[in-house]
């Protein structure tokens, strides 16, 4: 008789734990660090309309750009990459979309991605992205309480829009360019004999017109929607490296999900991230056709000139090796 009691009442909690967790709603606020912000809208849209789908509502969105979060949460604040990161560590945010090289600062290895010409082509990316390569890169965040879902582009393979033109290797010597606080992408241009400014990418229009920067490392999708068209008259398509962003998540919200839900969150990220990345591509090509009818001088490298940059930048590789991990920078190339 006591086993039988004892039975009907842990059938009876444990059926009240499993209803609760049914019924438990969860609120993600979203915030899309990276300009601009257009890229990723209809992706974001996807994603959180499948989620609030496939769980019944039971996990809503609310989409912030950084400025909509430092009026509403901030007391109109300014909120720093850093400081920006830290909210996320701490859960205040629960998701976000921001640039990899920000994400580098907490994991070294990340800085991988910023290597010149380590990718073939978007086919070449997309299988290590998407392949256990780019899930160990998401992965090894979660030391950080930060857990990668997918990567995105958000502009795609990098130009350098600007007031010199680049025809050969040559030209690099003693030109001041903006490039990520990456240490990876300001080794690329320092070992060119130019000179690598770090700064942010809504500080180029001004780095132009004051003469602190010549030309700057950008992407298509940023030239226009950034106003860098009003000072840099020329875009150099170099495609030395992509521009990457990454989906992510706070590790200790993540763990709080149901499997289920960790599953439809992940399986959504990756369907939005390749949304993105079409975009992203699609953007390059219509931001490129709209340069040309601007009058805007659209400079190429031909082949020969592109061979000597992949040799130039060769010791990138070397002097990173260690840090990265020989072994990371090789699996990377074999795909």
């Amino acid at each position: 008789m006591k086993q039988l009691i004892f039975s009907i009442f842990i059938a009876l909690n444990f059926g009240c734990l499993n209803a609760a967790e049914v019924n438990q709603k969860y609120k993600i606020k979203w915030v899309l660090a990276h300009e601009p912000i257009g890229l990723f809208k209809e992706a974001a849209s996807v994603f959180s309309e499948e989620v609030k789908e496939k769980t019944n509502g039971k996990i809503s969105f609310e989409i912030l750009t950084i400025t909509e979060y430092e009026s509403k949460y901030n007391a109109s604040k300014k909120i720093t990459y850093s400081n920006f990161l830290h909210k996320l560590q701490d859960g205040s945010i629960q998701m976000s979309q921001t640039y990899t090289t920000d994400l580098g600062r907490l994991n070294n290895s990340l800085y991988v991605l910023d290597l010149p010409f380590l990718f073939r082509d978007h086919d070449h990316a997309k299988k290590v992205l998407e392949g256990k390569i780019g899930n160990n890169l998401l992965s090894s965040l979660i030391s950080s309480n930060i857990r990668g879902l997918a990567f995105t582009y958000s502009g795609g393979y990098r130009v350098i829009p600007g007031t010199k033109k680049i025809n050969r290797v040559e030209d690099f010597k003693g030109m001041k360019i903006r490039t990520s606080s990456s240490p990876v992408a300001q080794e690329t241009f320092n070992i060119l004999g130019a000179k690598a400014v770090p700064m942010g990418l809504d500080e180029i229009e001004n780095g132009i017109k004051t003469g602190k920067i010549d030309d700057a490392e950008s992407t298509y999708a940023r030239y226009f929607t950034l106003g860098q068209n009003q000072v840099a008259k020329i875009v150099n398509e170099t495609n030395h490296s992509l521009f990457l962003t990454s989906i992510i998540i706070n590790e200790k919200f993540w763990n709080s999900l149901p499997e289920n839900y960790k599953t439809i969150v992940r399986d959504a990220a990756v369907k939005a991230a390749r949304i993105e990345r079409d975009h992203s591509v699609q953007a390059g090509v219509e931001t490129k056709k709209q340069c040309k009818e601007n009058g805007i001088e659209v400079v190429t490298l031909n082949k020969k000139e592109e061979a000597r940059f992949k040799q130039a930048v060769i010791p990138v590789y070397k002097k990173f090796s260690s840090m990265l991990g020989q072994d990371l920078i090789t699996s990377i190339q074999n795909q």
